[in-house]
């Protein structure tokens, strides 16, 4: 294997990752379930880090990444939220926030103008962020439930607000420009 492929290879593997991650947590192995998660997200940086630093970027790693990373996210989410560790409002909220971007840009790709390049808001960076964090924090009270505490119902309420906000700054951000393609066309 190439060393340019390696950034894909770490993709795969988070994607395979997934399975067991999920198994683990619904038969209570939550440390295994952890650890797998740590390395998980590890992996993540690292293709990352690896596809920018040494030009290793291929047309499928910019596909697979962030569809792997969303996979991990509601997998873990779902699964959490199933053991009753995060509320179902917040897992619909985020599903929610998620189907509104695809299917906009699905639209806005198909029917307005086709989207060439698309890349992440800061605000939706963060709220990426502040939903791995929530599933690290609920991950750590199943591994070690005396560590659970106050912060995961504001961890809650902080992912509800970035999900909500990040939301409408897409829509806001996508029907602008739509309405900046039919002016220029006419």
């Amino acid at each position: 294997m190439s060393l340019r492929l390696l950034p894909n290879a770490l993709t795969l593997f988070r994607m395979v990752a997934v399975g067991p991650i999920v198994y683990w947590l619904l038969i209570g192995e939550n440390m295994a379930a952890l650890v797998l998660a740590v390395f998980a997200g590890i992996s993540d940086l690292l293709d990352g880090y690896l596809a920018r630093r040494f030009d290793w970027m291929t047309h499928f790693g910019g596909i697979l990444d962030p569809l792997t990373d969303k996979f991990l996210l509601v997998s873990t989410t779902l699964t959490l939220a199933w053991l009753g560790q995060l509320p179902w409002w917040l897992v619909i909220l985020v599903v929610l926030r998620d189907l509104v971007i695809i299917f906009g840009g699905l639209y806005y790709h198909n029917f307005i103008t086709p989207i060439v390049n698309s890349h992440p808001t800061v605000l939706s960076k963060w709220n990426t962020l502040m939903q791995i964090i929530l599933i690290v924090v609920a991950m750590l009270g199943l591994a070690f439930p005396q560590t659970a505490g106050p912060w995961n119902l504001w961890l809650i309420y902080v992912v509800a607000l970035t999900t909500i906000a990040s939301g409408v700054q897409y829509v806001l951000i996508w029907s602008l420009r739509a309405r900046r393609h039919y002016q220029h066309a006419e």
